[in-house]
């Protein structure tokens, strides 16, 4: 199959002008100057979408997102219901590190990794953290480190939970120890190898990983905080840990936009910031007491829907703003073949429409998944 995407505004994600894109099978075979005539004289099946005053990106990369839904805080009738595929290709996500989270007892990782490998088969590209909040954290196999070299979709642990009244209240020890488990898995496995970090609104902030820099043999590379905008104390934190080379993310909600303006005028580094949705994931509130009031459900969605709203900023360019939910995912988790628009990587492609308020195509390893709006690929139990 080939396909063509010409006259579209090209963000690789940096700005590359009206481009011509070549698809060939899964892969990206060329961008720029292709002769499309050419390739329609081929006795092949070949298909051209004209993206005309349209801007053409990466697929979204989700590096935080419950799978198989998470939450319970409230009882079990308060466990969140499991992704669709078409939550995430209508929200232009076209590949998910799913992963659990407080719950590691109704929750399984295996039912983490056959749901990953389901979505997989439906599409899209999908991966796994081993573990949950706790410390000593659940694993498919014996350990960590064995979860990374024998099972191909693992390339993280987490979410680990600090700062949280929901975490195993971990010493610094522990965590350390499970940091560099996962750092040698990822090495022997040739992965990321991060450890994943939910932080809780709790007064440590993010101590933790500032102490494990400081104390223990461990690369910053390897820390990888989410849910860093609880207020700005712990984003003022996070920049700090930014500047040391730690990756931070933004769990997305309605006020995305302000504080990655806020992260970027106080000197956050952006190429180590990414955002992610948190999607099926429970949204619990509790007083002052930590006692549970109710909670919702995050939407996939809101993740293209802040980046959008965020890229229509005056203070942050579309460059940067796609990076968040692009390139800086494919650096943090070293998926060298996603998150960029460049000869040999995966097609995986959106086309959002003239106004900028949905991903109006969206390509996952070459295929189409929603075309002009429409959804041509559902899940096998989707109406």
């Amino acid at each position: 199959m080939i396909t063509i995407i010409k006259n579209g505004e090209v963000y690789a994600p940096q700005y590359l002008g009206r481009q011509t894109i070549l698809i060939i099978g899964d892969k990206i075979a060329k961008i720029g100057n292709v002769k499309v005539d050419k390739y329609l004289d081929l006795d092949l099946e070949a298909e051209v979408i004209d993206a005309a005053g349209r801007i053409v990106m990466p697929g979204i990369i989700d590096p935080h997102i419950h799978l198989i839904g998470g939450g319970g805080e409230g009882g079990f009738a308060t466990r969140t219901p499991e992704v669709q595929l078409t939550d995430l290709t209508q929200s232009g996500i076209t590949t998910v590190v799913g992963l659990l989270g407080t719950d590691g007892t109704t929750r399984h990782l295996t039912s983490l990794l056959a749901k990953a490998r389901a979505l997989e088969e439906e599409g899209i590209t999908t991966y796994i953290y081993t573990g949950n909040y706790h410390v000593p954290t659940p694993t498919i196999t014996s350990c960590v480190k064995d979860d990374f070299i024998l099972i191909d979709k693992v390339l993280g642990v987490g979410e680990i939970a600090i700062s949280d009244s929901r975490s195993a209240q971990p010493s610094l020890h522990e965590v350390a120890k499970l940091v560099a488990e996962a750092r040698i898995g990822g090495l022997l496995s040739n992965k990321a190898g991060v450890t994943h970090f939910h932080t809780g609104p709790g007064k440590e902030k993010l101590t933790y990983l500032h102490q494990l820099l400081e104390q223990y043999e461990i690369p910053a590379s390897q820390l990888y905080a989410t849910h860093i905008t609880r207020s700005q104390a712990l984003v003022d934190d996070a920049i700090a840990l930014s500047n040391k080379g730690v990756y931070v993310d933004i769990t997305c909600s309605d006020d995305t936009k302000e504080w990655i303006e806020y992260f970027k005028k106080h000197g956050g580094k952006m190429d180590h910031l990414t955002l992610s949705s948190d999607g099926n994931g429970s949204l619990p509130q509790f007083d002052e007491k930590g006692q549970f009031l109710g909670l919702g459900v995050a939407s996939p969605y809101t993740l293209f829907e802040q980046m959008v709203r965020t890229a229509k900023s005056d203070q942050l360019s579309m460059e940067e703003v796609f990076k968040l939910v692009t390139s800086n995912t494919a650096d943090v988790l070293k998926l060298n073949h996603k998150g960029r628009l460049i000869e040999g990587c995966d097609a995986d492609i959106i086309i959002l429409d003239e106004e900028m308020t949905t991903p109006a195509y969206v390509v996952a390893k070459g295929r189409w998944m929603v075309k002009d709006g429409e959804i041509l690929v559902k899940g096998t139990f989707e109406k």
